[in-house]
């Protein structure tokens, strides 16, 4: 029997795939670098094999899952090609295994991992259901009728999957270092769009969505009146929110969620639609959405003395703003504090003016140097850039987070895709 070996193991997809695989009785083994990196926690936990990168990694009887980071050129994957082994590209991996289930794509520009999160909860409490969330967690079960999986629109990789359903949460200008502008995002998707076999549960308050076409049926969800699937009487308060769902005008349920935002509440929408589509009990849905426990990165608190501590993956001016809105509705009396970090220079140089909009919604806003990609190092422009067009906003060094001391009772939400946790490690440390 073959063993898999995984180019780039600690990568989110790579780590959540490997799982996966793993769960299902296959040999699975992978490099990468060794820095501790969080998505290894779970890999550990399974006692897979994390090797450091080396070509002397390579032998026969591997079958190469490659991460779409690493290009052919990298030592163990030259190796693999020289010695005439089978190197699978990630996202061509899972293209095909999808094909043995009922699979789900959750897709769309900001929100794909909550909801993934979210659906992969809910549904398995119908039926047996194998799931691969962007966090870096993935669940293999042998016998899984569903495979809820989050398919990222990066260099148009979801183009190498062919779903049953495919959930569209949105679609927004992003990754400016690869797409040049909102209709080549827009593109892509509607490309995705007619690859879908069943059915496509999109939101329609979002009007690049509105104007998808497809072969199969488009069931719209969120809070305008012309959705099939539309949220009423949202009541919100500080332990969650709650709400009724119309589906075409008529009742069909009161539910609540555990989460904030009104992102939150489309999230659960698209989830309720997809399980009403596929006939899922509605008791079932019910209780799995006041069961769920969030994802790695997003929204995760905790409270330390009289502060209360976020960290959110947020790195796009809509991913602030939903996170800011989300702290304020659980902590309405407290001061928000956002320690942002941005990511990559070409986003931050893309969206300086909205990212300066969405952080002043905070009442402080400290920010740390952009974190640069593997993709590029340097740019044009410098954190000052951004601190000028933020009134009253600082820079905060990882060396010495101690001015965060003063906001006794604030919420402080450390925002960022890159390493901003350090930052976040840093000022615990100073409180310890």
């Amino acid at each position: 029997m073959t063993v898999y070996h995984f180019v780039g193991i600690k990568g989110t997809g790579m780590s959540a795939l490997a799982q996966i695989l793993h769960d299902m009785n296959y040999e699975v083994q992978g490099s990468d670098i060794e820095n501790k990196v969080f998505t290894q926690n779970a890999l550990e936990a399974r006692n897979i094999k994390i090797l450091p990168f080396a070509k002397e990694n390579i032998k026969e009887g591997l079958t190469i899952i490659a991460g779409n980071a690493f290009p052919d050129t990298h030592p163990e994957i030259e190796e693999a090609l020289n010695l005439g082994l089978p190197v699978i590209r990630y996202h061509r991996f899972l293209g095909e295994f999808m094909q043995m289930y009922t699979s789900v794509g959750i897709t769309g520009v900001h929100g794909k991992t909550s909801t993934t999160g979210l659906l992969s909860h809910v549904i398995r409490g119908a039926a047996p259901t194998s799931f691969l969330i962007g966090d870096g967690t993935g669940n293999g079960i042998p016998n899984s009728k569903y495979f809820a999986f989050e398919a990222c629109e990066y260099r148009r990789h979801f183009l190498s999957y062919k779903p049953d359903y495919a959930i569209m949460t949105n679609i927004d200008f992003d990754h400016p270092d690869y797409f040049t502008n909102l209709e080549d995002v827009f593109s892509a998707f509607q490309e995705m769009a007619l690859q879908v076999k069943k059915c496509i549960i999109a939101c329609g308050d979002d009007e690049q969505l509105q104007q998808i076409h497809a072969k199969v049926p488009v069931v719209y969800y969120g809070f305008g009146d012309e959705n099939d699937f539309q949220a009423r009487n949202v009541v919100k308060s500080t332990d969650g929110t709650s709400f009724d769902v119309f589906v075409r005008n008529t009742f069909y349920a009161s539910f609540k969620i555990t989460t904030y935002g009104d992102h939150s509440v489309l999230n659960a929408l698209s989830v309720i639609a997809l399980c009403h589509y596929e006939g899922i009990a509605v008791e079932i849905i019910q209780q799995r959405l006041q069961t769920f426990e969030g994802v790695k990165r997003r929204f995760n608190e905790k409270r330390v003395g009289n502060q209360i501590i976020i960290d959110d993956y947020a790195h796009h001016p809509t991913e602030i703003n939903a996170t800011i809105d989300a702290a304020r509705q659980k902590y309405p009396d407290r001061d928000i504090v956002a320690v942002f970090q941005p990511h990559t220079f070409t986003r931050t140089q893309s969206f300086l003016e909205e990212f300066a909009e969405s952080l002043r919604k905070a009442d402080y806003v400290y920010l740390c140097d952009i974190f640069g990609s593997a993709r590029e190092n340097v740019g044009k422009l410098s954190i000052e850039s951004l601190l000028e067009k933020i009134d009253n906003s600082h820079l905060i060094d990882e060396k010495d987070t101690s001015v965060l001391k003063k906001h006794e009772r604030a919420v402080l939400v450390f925002m960022g895709a890159g390493d901003i946790q350090k930052y976040q490690e840093a000022y615990e440390k100073v409180l310890a």
